[in-house]
């Protein structure tokens, strides 16, 4: 018993260890998030009507002509898949990464053939998470001539949707502008009925 007695201290050490860096702190910050940060905690979800439509940490893939289109997504064999995170991890010299740019360019020019804009390289290149919820200003603006003319809508009326939507660096130092395209495409179709119920009064 003697030989034990020097290892009390140890064990007991051990076992508070575990429950406060185990059990007590996560509870403790897990309650603290759902307090102050209650959005953010549940995933950032956005619901309408008891209906969820997305994450606006999660990007998703919009492919129809009258969205924004997001970042393209590397994370596994489905776009935008949650529990497959990651890039494609191609360098410049990969076959692969260059077949996949050129296939995006070419959807992007028969998707606005009339677009002679340079496209924005966060059109055509993956983020390394592969779930990239935001595009920047520049990507956005690319694709307002197609979505204009695909939903009947002023060019400006698009461009203010995206200005209005634009969040600027964090303190104006930290980070890029960028866009969500979830939110963005949310009011873009907000817009449109508004505008709808307009013509048809």
């Amino acid at each position: 018993m003697k030989i034990l007695r020097p290892l009390r201290p140890l064990f007991a050490s051990f076992i508070l260890l575990t429950a406060v860096t185990g059990i007590v702190y996560p509870l403790a910050v897990t309650g603290i998030g759902k307090i102050a940060f209650s959005h953010q905690v549940n995933g950032s979800i956005i619901e309408k009507d008891g209906k969820v439509l997305g994450s606006t940490l999660i990007g998703q893939n919009f492919s129809d002509p009258k969205n924004f289109w997001g970042r393209p997504s590397g994370a596994g064999t489905f776009a935008y898949n949650g529990l497959a995170s990651g890039g494609a991890n191609q360098g410049p010299t990969n076959p692969a990464l260059k077949t996949a740019i050129e296939d995006r360019i070419k959807a992007l020019h028969e998707a606005d053939p009339e677009n002679q804009l340079v496209i924005p390289v966060d059109l055509v290149t993956a983020s390394a998470s592969g779930l990239d919820p935001e595009i920047s200003p520049a990507a956005a603006s690319y694709q307002v001539q197609r979505i204009a003319k695909a939903r009947g809508l002023k060019v400006d009326q698009v461009r203010d949707l995206i200005a209005q939507h634009t969040k600027e660096p964090q303190l104006g130092l930290f980070g890029e502008a960028r866009v969500n395209v979830l939110e963005l495409n949310l009011a873009l179709n907000q817009a449109t009925k508004q505008i709808t119920k307009q013509i048809t009064k």
